[in-house]
This record gives C-alpha cells, sequence and structure tokens, in this order.
C-alpha cells in the first residue's frame, strides 16, 4: 500500500510542475476562449490520460526487457538529467510570455486558415459536409478531435511522457497511472477554466526551477535505494 501512495505522490507533483506552463497547457487555454470549454476539456484531457497509461505500461514493461538494476539505474538517471535540464531552463529563460506567444501565433495562423474556408462554404448542405468529414468526425465533434490531436502529439516525446515511463518503471505503476491523471485533470481544468489570463500570469521560470528541484530529490532518492529484486 505504500509504495501505491509513493507512487501516487511522486507522479502527482511531477506532473503538476511539468504540465503547468507547458505547450499543451497554454493550448489548452487559447482553445477554451475559442471553442466550447466542455469540448476542449474532454479532447485534451482524454489526449493526456491515454498518453500517461500508454507511458505507464511502457514503464511497466520495461524491467521485463531489462534486469530491475539496470531501470533503476536508468530511472536515476533520467530524474537527475531531467533536474539538471529543467534548471537550466529557468535560469537561461528569457521571457515567460515566449512560449504563449508561440503557441497562440501558431493557433491564430490555422484558426484564420480554417476560417476562411469554412466561410465560402456556409450554405453547403449539411449531410453533404457530413459525408465529407472523416470517419471519426462523424461520431465526435471536430473541435474535440482538434483539442485531442494537438494535445496527445504536443505531449507524445516531451520530458513529462519519459519521466513518467521512468517513474513507471521504478515505482507502482497503479499509484503512477493515478497520481499522473489526476495531475493532468487538475492542470488541464485549470488551463481551461482558467483561460488564458490565467496562463500569462504563469511563471516559466519559477515552474521550471521547481521542478529541476523536483526532479533532483527524486533522483537522490531513488539513487539512495535500492533496486527491488
Amino acid at each position: 500500500m505504500s509504495s501505491v501512495v509513493q507512487g501516487f505522490s511522486k507522479s502527482l507533483a511531477m506532473t503538476v510542475l511539468s504540465e503547468i506552463g507547458d505547450k499543451t497547457f497554454f493550448a489548452a487555454a487559447i482553445l477554451a476562449m475559442r471553442h466550447p470549454r466542455r469540448l476542449v476539456l474532454s479532447g485534451c484531457l482524454a489526449a493526456l490520460i491515454v498518453m500517461t497509461i500508454l507511458s505507464v505500461v511502457v514503464g511497466w514493461a520495461a524491467p521485463n526487457l531489462l534486469s530491475r538494476a539496470w531501470t533503476h539505474h536508468i530511472t536515476t538517471i533520467l530524474f537527475f538529467g531531467f533536474g539538471i535540464w529543467s534548471l537550466w531552463d529557468g535560469f537561461t529563460d528569457k521571457g515567460d510570455a515566449e512560449e504563449l506567444s508561440e503557441v497562440e501565433a501558431k493557433l491564430d495562423a490555422e484558426w484564420k486558415t480554417n476560417s476562411g474556408t469554412t466561410k465560402e462554404g456556409v450554405k453547403a448542405d449539411d449531410d453533404l459536409k457530413k459525408q465529407r468529414r472523416p470517419f471519426l468526425s462523424q461520431f465526435f465533434s471536430p473541435i474535440l478531435l482538434k483539442a485531442f490531436s494537438i494535445t496527445f502529439f504536443g505531449e507524445w516525446g516531451d520530458k513529462s511522457q519519459i519521466a513518467t515511463i521512468g517513474l513507471a518503471a521504478d515505482e507502482n505503476p497503479l499509484g503512477v497511472v493515478m497520481g499522473g491523471i489526476i495531475g493532468q485533470a487538475l492542470c488541464t481544468t485549470a488551463a481551461v477554466v482558467g483561460g488564458k489570463s490565467l496562463a500569462s500570469q504563469i511563471s516559466e521560470r519559477f515552474v521550471a526551477l521547481s521542478g529541476g528541484v523536483l526532479f533532483i530529490v527524486f533522483g537522490i532518492q531513488s539513487f539512495l535505494s535500492t533496486a527491488e529484486p
């Protein structure tokens, strides 16, 4: 039971500090200003839950491919590496609003492109539109699918995903899943409800430094502990 609690607490803390101020956090905040919040929240949260589960499954399977000792050492190195990486980002950050502006500009360009093409066909027949939609769009809202795809591919290969894999390889997978999902839900809900005003007030430097310290602490704890046989 204690291993589940430990995995849960580590995963929750790591997820919150990794996701706040992330590109997907800003994307969710901006999307929520232009589309129904429930659809944006559903799409973003579904993508993050799927990503968390996939990452934990990979981390859980890792000890079956490598020895428990090797996965433990690799996880320790990852924690120290991500800690140094986050601290470096925090100390060398040139501006808190830079990433927000980058995400907003990208979504603005896509928004203008889509709005320009849809205005010409506003009066087209609804049945014809539905037939031309992709298969999934006939059953799910295009907005939900857009939020899902932006979040899923934005998180793929991200620092938080790799850290989740490493954490699941060294901690109880159930605790890591629960902590990760709850952490993702808290961050995504805050982004969607708070919107751009909340996102613009977040200090990326503070988040990066806090996350770096947390990763270093996890690395020290992992280094001092022994791998379970």
